[in-house]
């Protein structure tokens, strides 16, 4: 089995100047997974980048927690498009090479 790694929610905050309550506001919306181990809260660490991008709609553009919501979805539906557009791409390049 492999193992995630976690980065401690508290340090997490402490570093970068975040309150836990705003953490916790993300994951009661779906935006964050808080893994508790022992009574002490973790996020993965591949998590660290979309904290701070939610972290900074939230301060620095004061987009509230619903708007995030929005452009998160819009993103991966962005996101999903590329990729259905490459797979696109890729079959009609094999039936080009058949003719």
């Amino acid at each position: 089995m492999q193992t995630e790694k976690l980065i401690s929610l508290a340090s997490f905050c402490v570093i970068h100047n975040i309150e836990i309550s705003f953490i916790s506001l993300l994951q009661a919306n779906g935006l964050v997974e808080i893994i508790s181990i022992s009574n002490t809260d973790f996020v993965k660490v591949n998590q660290i980048r979309e904290l701070e991008k939610i972290h900074r709609f939230y301060h620095e553009l004061d987009i509230n927690i619903e708007g995030i919501e929005a452009i998160n979805h819009l993103l991966e539906r962005q996101i999903a498009l590329q990729n259905e557009i490459i797979s696109l791409r890729n079959r009609l390049r094999l039936y080009e090479t058949l003719e």
